[in-house]
């Protein structure tokens, strides 16, 4: 519940559970919520077994999809819809779980709760749909004003809930990812209303994203016959995948034969994958705005796997990014070309990508999909099922996929209901101090 640790630093499981390959296999005809149960109660120990059951199939009761992330087969190409939650994104998935698990806690130990978090686009919406309403906790979501699609910003500023707060922050995400990182620093304040994050660097969202990888090699394994499967990540945040890095290290050895990283023209992870260069450039606004970041959230994750989990070489580079904004770390490379490969998708390769699949499948990708499409295109293994994470509905980013497709996407009534809803939200600097303020006298505070 705490998010960052008091130094500032993010928190890790002391160790990964590995699965051997016999209990792996029984998991076949599991549900994706008992898939969920399995791979979590081997990381909690404080919530007894039928109070996990129940949290997690109460979080995927409210998905579109009785599979919950159901696969699309286009010849040898797996797509995993990440997309039938209530905002329709993959954050959902992680979000619907931790507002329950945090209202369980809460009411457990008759605590409250003060959530603050940054979005790129998709948390924010997934965030406050796992916790509008409940009475324990108030939510405070920033956003970088005007750089999110307009439906993205319409699922979080419509919410009426007195419980959500929306503020949209001059600058980038990187800043406002920042200035949260920075208020959770302050420990005094932090313990005094209670700070919980929500973002990617609360430990319990990587944990729930780690299931769908489990899940996916169960389902394409079976449906493909292989025991091997090799997955395609868009991500900006290195949060889904590090899940994924995460579950390769939990399955039997080979299960994920490769993990492709996709960027799109934001391509500082690219850059590290590839030649060893973490070094921050500037944010450029794309059609794919959930990744238009450079200084990923959960990259010192994997930095305390790659330097042998030694926390002290982590700080000092973690020290080192923040005063130079650069990392070179050549030394590491060919052991993070073990871990991942990387490719940045331009503008016009992801238009092209979702005008073919349109054509070609009548399937329809949103914009951050069709970066990793691409990317798994330029990196299939012959014989190794690909597997691309479809990380958000197309309608939500309808003039992208229109330019590309010749027509708007069909619009899901959760969207269409949103036109002409009134709108609740600040507009701020993204200034430490107007934050904190701002927070001061609307977060509940210790008596």
């Amino acid at each position: 519940m705490t998010g960052l640790a008091e130094d500032g630093g993010l928190l890790l499981p002391r160790a990964i559970p590995r699965i051997d390959r016999t209990t792996f296999e029984s998991w076949q005809p599991l549900s994706y919520s008992e898939v969920a149960f399995e791979v979590m109660a081997r990381f909690v120990d404080d919530i007894p077994t039928t109070d996990l059951k129940a949290l997690i199939n109460k979080s995927y009761a409210t998905f579109s999809d009785a599979q919950v992330v159901p696969h699309v087969h286009l010849d040898d190409l797996h797509i995993l819809e990440l997309f039938h939650g209530p905002t329709l994104a993959f954050k959902d998935i992680a979000l619907q779980f931790l507002g329950n698990l945090f209202e369980y806690l809460l009411a457990r130990d008759d605590g409250f709760l003060n959530i603050l978090g940054a979005t790129s686009g998709d948390t924010g919406s997934a965030a406050i749909y796992g916790v509008k309403g409940r009475e324990r906790m108030r939510i405070f979501i920033l956003h970088p004003h005007q750089r999110i699609s307009e439906v993205q910003e319409k699922q979080m500023t419509t919410v009426a809930d007195a419980n959500v707060f929306n503020i949209a922050v001059t600058g980038t995400f990187d800043d406002a990812q920042a200035a949260v990182k920075k208020i959770f620093s302050d420990i005094e304040f932090k313990k005094s209303f209670r700070l919980g994050a929500i973002n990617s660097i609360n430990w319990a969202r990587i944990l729930a994203q780690v299931v769908y990888y489990v899940y996916s090699c169960l389902h394409v394994a079976g449906h493909e016959k292989h025991s091997a499967v090799a997955f395609s990540v868009p991500t900006g945040n290195f949060g889904d995948i590090f899940a994924g890095y995460i579950a390769k290290k939990m399955l039997p050895e080979g299960s994920i034969r490769k993990l492709v990283l996709a960027t799109n023209s934001n391509d500082i992870l690219t850059r590290f994958v590839n030649e060893g260069d973490y070094s921050l450039a500037e944010v450029v606004s794309t059609s794919s705005p959930s990744m238009d970041i450079q200084a990923a959230s959960n990259f010192e994750r994997y930095l305390y796997y790659l330097m042998d989990k030694e926390p002290d070489l982590v700080r000092e580079a973690m020290l080192k990014f923040s005063v130079d904004g650069k990392l070179y770390m050549q030394n590491y490379l060919a052991h993070i070309k073990r871990d991942f490969v990387a490719s940045a998708i331009s503008e016009d390769e992801v238009q092209d990508t979702i005008a073919r699949y349109y054509e070609q499948h009548h399937y329809t990708l949103d914009p951050h999909t069709a970066v990793g499409v691409k990317a798994a295109e330029q990196h299939r293994d012959q014989g190794v099922p690909m597997i691309c994470l479809a990380t958000a509905h197309p309608a939500k980013f309808g003039a992208t996929v229109e330019r590309a497709i010749g027509r708007p996407p069909e619009l899901p009534p959760s969207l269409a209901e949103l036109e002409g809803k009134p709108s609740r939200c600040e507009v701020m600097d993204c200034s430490i101090e107007v934050l904190m303020a701002y927070l001061e006298s609307h977060a509940q505070k210790n008596p």
